[in-house]
């Protein structure tokens, strides 16, 4: 606003300049009376001076109202601000105490998971010290792979198909566990001795050698548990297999896969021990295999046993089929001589029908005479 007044008071100046300019260059008349000319341009100059100060004073004007139109859209808008200010700090601050709150509550549970953790870790921790102490003591290991062996038993076979601490022979040891095997008598019994060792001592050397990377402990620690295994297959060999009441071999178990997978890995040790020993070694997936398949041989065992029953009852049937085919003959010939026997009395009954035909009864020929005499009269 104030630029468009200036440019007007601008523009009249230069107006009144240039009518100057030309009052000036004009040819003086002669005689002319300038008197209304400078007296004009005096009311002109007073026109301007008070345009001028107009223009001022609307500019003063126009100035006041802007500044205080600019100071009340400075306030509203600095209102406006401090409403969206404390709106956005309101939800900011909601927010984030929401997001602390989640966080917080999201820690305090994760540090309780870990505290449980911790609580449970330390009661495994307990419970591993509790077993390695088990497994310190030789009859406590003797123990839970007697009874690992038991469970797979107990899982795999009939409870008449096998025992516990059964006596095989003569001397008195009783074996913690045995298969009723069918001997070769009908009825007989013969006993497959299965005997659980868990040398832990020897196989843990091994591992720690192994771990180490030293080659000779390893193989010192290796020969060492070979011949613990050939002591353990020497004593059950003495001990249970007593053939003809047992069978000729015994199976030594190891309680875990990772100890058998050593002793196959051991060269010709398997060999040695069926062969000076009469000893096979399993660990727990063979020896389940192997009793599945005694069990299997034991189910057609059955069916073999029911086969010859069957045939037996059906050679039984056959026989008193025969007597039974006697009997029905005597009873055909019985039946055919009481038929003829029929005939012949019907044959009689006919002859004597034929007979009775001629013979009149008494009584009826005095009734006849009677009727003759009244139709005469």
């Amino acid at each position: 606003m104030e630029t468009i007044l200036l440019a007007i008071v601008f523009v009249l100046t230069a107006a009144v300049a240039l009518l100057a300019m030309v009052v000036l260059r004009r040819p003086t008349p002669p005689a002319v009376d300038l008197a209304p000319l400078a007296a004009r341009i005096d009311a002109l100059d007073h026109s301007q001076e008070r345009a001028e100060r107009a223009m001022r004073e609307e500019m003063a004007r126009n100035r006041d109202d802007i500044q205080r139109s600019l100071e009340l859209i400075r306030k509203s808008t600095e209102e406006r601000l401090d409403r969206v200010r404390r709106t956005v700090d309101e939800q900011l601050q909601g927010a984030l105490e929401k997001r602390l709150g989640e966080s917080f509550k999201l820690v305090s549970e994760r540090l309780e998971q870990v505290y449980r953790g911790l609580g449970e870790m330390q009661t495994l921790a307990a419970g591993v010290g509790d077993l390695k102490r088990v497994f310190s003591d030789v009859r406590a290991r003797g123990a839970w792979g007697e009874i690992q062996l038991g469970a797979l038993l107990e899982q795999m076979l009939a409870p008449d198909q096998y025992a516990r601490n059964v006596s095989t022979g003569g001397t008195g040891e009783r074996v913690e566990f045995a298969i009723r095997m069918p001997g070769a008598e009908p009825g007989g019994t013969i006993w497959l001795p299965i005997d659980a060792k868990f040398p832990q001592e020897d196989y843990l050397r091994l591992v720690d050698a192994t771990e180490r990377g030293d080659a000779q402990a390893v193989e010192v620690c290796a020969r060492q548990l070979e011949q613990r295994l050939k002591v353990c297959a020497r004593d059950i060999s003495v001990k249970y297999v007593h053939p003809p009441a047992t069978t000729d071999f015994a199976i030594l178990y190891l309680p875990t896969e990772s100890l058998y997978a050593e002793a196959l890995r051991r060269t010709g040790l398997v060999e040695a021990l069926q062969r000076d020993h009469r000893i096979a070694i399993a660990g727990p997936t063979t020896l389940a295999a192997l009793l599945n398949s005694l069990q299997m041989g034991f189910q057609t065992l059955a069916i073999q046993k029911q086969s010859s029953e069957v045939w037996r009852v059906l050679g039984q049937v056959r026989a008193e089929f025969g007597k039974y085919a006697d009997v029905l003959a005597r009873v055909q010939k019985k039946l055919q001589e009481a038929s003829n026997t029929v005939d012949q009395g019907l044959t009689r009954t006919r002859v004597l029908e034929r007979k009775l035909k001629d013979v009149e009864a008494p009584g009826a020929a005095d009734e006849g005479d009677q009727w003759l005499v009244a139709s005469g009269q």
